[in-house]
């Protein structure tokens, strides 16, 4: 199983969204998805997990990686509704990841960021 991803730019804010389950066999889509984003657009990067049905040790670290991925590029990585588990990103040296507890907090938190503008997701993407 892999995931699905959707990356929305608004005018200084990236909105990366995620579905399905974020496990080994879903990281290399996903270290392509955040390569995506970081072409694209320019400020923070808000990992939305609504649709995310739970992640791996090696999916969160991945989220890690992007983190400093993201971090080389001059942009910060924040989360949006982490999955039910409760499980987080692993600390250590990696800069700091802001956490909101859904998308609209994370959105409302940037609320100058402007109007969406251009987004692009993977081919099975849900629509409902």
């Amino acid at each position: 199983m892999t995931i699905e991803w959707r990356y929305t730019v608004q005018q200084d804010l990236g909105v990366l969204s995620l579905a399905g389950f974020l496990g080994a066999d879903a990281v290399s889509r996903f270290s392509g998805a955040v390569g995506w984003a970081v072409a694209r657009g320019t400020g923070p990067v808000v990992l939305d997990l609504t649709r995310l049905r739970g992640w791996s040790a090696g999916g969160q670290v991945a989220v890690a990686d992007a983190a400093l991925r993201l971090r080389a590029a001059g942009r910060a990585l924040e989360l949006a509704a982490i999955p039910a588990d409760g499980s987080l990103v692993p600390g250590g040296e990696g800069p700091p990841v802001l956490i909101h507890r859904d998308l609209a907090a994370a959105l409302a938190a940037h609320r100058d960021a402007g109007a969406e503008q251009r987004a692009w997701r993977s081919d099975a993407w849900p629509t409902t």
